[in-house]
């Protein structure tokens, strides 16, 4: 039986209009969610709403090479009163095969990830992530879920003595019918958006991203009489009720999928491209122009006595390619970002991208409560932009971060209010070598402005890197940036997801580096769960490793 969805909010310009902006130092009270609650001494935060300008990348942070850069930090951002430190180790997971569950719900090469599941317990490594596919359980009709696959593999983890982290996908994966990792949304749910094209979020040129439904028909019946947020409430539910016996004890955690790629943000450009977007430095498109999403600005912008202003997204914004200087909206000096028109919009743009995620944290807070798991939600890591002062492929994305207003820290408010986490990609990622094709890149800079307004927040990391990589440099950035988020805090709060387990990750030296870099971020301790139920699966050895190399070569 479908919820009940909450009535449609008012939607009014006091919210994405009339907020006050300020420029000028800020400073934010702590904000504990009242299910995380955190014993940490008193302290206070002062925080510069300059910190990501681009003056200031690179020289704003410390280093985390030693304690006199963070008392310099300390003593230069307001971080007051005694701060005990502590030495803790960081537990890792590793992020599954995207394709283990077909569509029909069966696990594929199920020797092969048997083998390799048991490799992964001898490097000590935490649990697995494993992707929930809404396109694969509920697949063919409404409220008809197939979680069998899910269950199986799940089983299997337990059995290992690994812990489970689970993602919920409401998004598309791949490119197409053609691409062995492609993952459509249901089938009930695309013959609703062939009926009425504007539950898929659309651009100026018209068109259509069928990676996630638009956020502006969130409240609406649009799924065969059900609203988006009623679907995914249903998918929580159920997926609550059938894995309860497990969830606390095996499934220690859910990422709730919130946007395309499982991101809160819009699909500024396809994820398939967006994973490379940094070479190219596109600047995206804003994802404004479905009738929902114009009949919310046209009200906002009438409601904020400019009813010129609720026709569409920005004029003089480029292309996808185009130089951000070379537009009348981007450029630095004189853009139109800056203006009353650019500051209401992008208020508007990414209020209701804020909102979107309130609705759903809401839902899941309510869904998950008392069966002790983690809850979190996913932002993305562009950074391909951050040195410049409008930022322009976040702002695309929804994210209203600039050289003078924060547009991190009220995602992270938002996420602890209801108990949430929050997972970030771009460990692993150096400025020092973005930078030598891309000036203004900066995922150091981006990076940590996150992690500092999850701090202020008191909100728990999960880390994870954007590309596969196995070289000991990367592994290393990982490190220095867990330090940055973990020095000084009472207890473990960041935690690193690995993407992703394939043949690679096993070959000899690859090994080596990862099972070096487990044992350095989890601080030497032994975070496996050692789940013993009575399994099968007997204690490993480094010959799974072995056997595991020859398992992909014949597979």
């Amino acid at each position: 039986m479908a919820i009940a969805s909450p009535s449609t909010p008012t939607f009014s310009a006091s919210f994405c209009c009339k907020r006050t902006v300020s420029t000028h130092l800020i400073r934010f009270p702590s904000t504990l969610s009242p299910t995380r609650t955190r014993h940490l001494p008193p302290r206070r935060f002062a925080i510069s709403s300059r910190l990501n300008s681009s003056k200031s990348c690179g020289s704003v942070y410390p280093d985390n090479g030693g304690s006199e850069d963070f008392e310099h930090y300390e003593l230069q951002h307001g971080f007051t009163g005694p701060v005990e430190r502590r030495r803790r180790g960081s537990p890792v997971y590793v992020t599954l095969p995207a394709e283990l569950v077909a569509e029909d719900g069966k696990v594929r090469r199920i020797k092969v990830l048997t083998a390799s599941l048991r490799a992964l317990v001898t490097a000590g490594v935490e649990g697995v992530v494993m992707e929930i596919w809404w396109g694969i359980v509920e697949r063919e009709k409404p409220r008809v879920y197939n979680w069998g696959g899910y269950l199986d593999l799940v089983a299997l983890a337990r059995r290992c003595g690994l812990k489970v982290r689970a993602v919920l996908a409401f998004h598309q994966r791949g490119t197409g019918p053609g691409d062995p990792l492609w993952v459509s949304l249901p089938q009930w749910v695309l013959e609703e958006i062939d009926k009425d094209p504007d539950i898929a979020y659309t651009d100026r040129f018209g068109r259509r991203n069928m990676e996630y439904i638009s956020l502006g028909c969130d409240m609406f019946p649009v799924l065969k009489g059900r609203s988006p947020l009623q679907a995914y409430s249903d998918f929580m539910m159920n997926f609550r009720d059938t894995f309860r016996s497990l969830l606390g004890v095996v499934i220690t955690g859910v990422q709730v999928g919130m946007g395309p790629a499982g991101e809160l943000r819009y699909p500024s450009c396809p994820s398939q491209k967006l994973a490379w977007a940094w070479h190219t430095r596109e600047l995206g498109e804003f994802q404004c122009y479905d009738k929902y999403m114009i009949a919310s600005l046209n009200a906002c912008a009438h409601d904020a006595g400019m009813r010129e202003w609720g026709y569409g997204g920005p004029i003089g914004s480029g292309n996808l390619m185009h130089g951000p200087e070379n537009t009348e909206f981007f450029k630095s000096n004189g853009g139109s970002w800056n203006t009353p028109f650019g500051k209401f919009f992008l208020q508007w743009y990414s209020g209701m991208l804020l909102l979107h995620g309130e609705r759903i944290c809401r839902e899941a807070k309510t869904i998950f409560q008392g069966t002790e798991i983690d809850t979190s939600a996913k932002v993305a890591g562009i950074h391909w932009h951050y040195g410049m002062q409008s930022h322009p492929s976040e702002l695309t994305a929804g994210y209203y971060n600039t050289s003078r207003r924060d547009g991190y820290l009220p995602i992270a408010r938002m996420l602890g209010r209801y108990g949430f986490g929050l997972c970030c990609s771009g460990f692993g990622m150096r400025d020092v070598e973005e930078k030598k094709t891309n000036p203004v890149s900066s995922p150091e800079g981006f990076l940590k402005q996150l992690l500092l307004a999850a701090r202020v927040c008191h909100i728990p990391i999960e880390g994870e890197n954007s590309t596969t990589f196995l070289e000991d440099e990367s592994f290393e950035q990982v490190l220095k940036m867990s330090k940055f988020y973990t020095y000084g805090l009472e207890s473990p709060t960041f935690s690193f997801n690995f993407m992703r387990m394939d043949r690679y990750l096993f070959e000899q030296h690859k090994w080596v580096r990862f099972t070096r870099f487990v044992k350095q971020l989890s601080g030497a301790n032994i975070f496996r769960a050692r789940l013993d139920f009575g399994g099968d699966v007997q204690p490993t050895s480094m010959s799974d490793v072995v056997k595991v190399r020859a398992a992909y070569t014949y597979c």
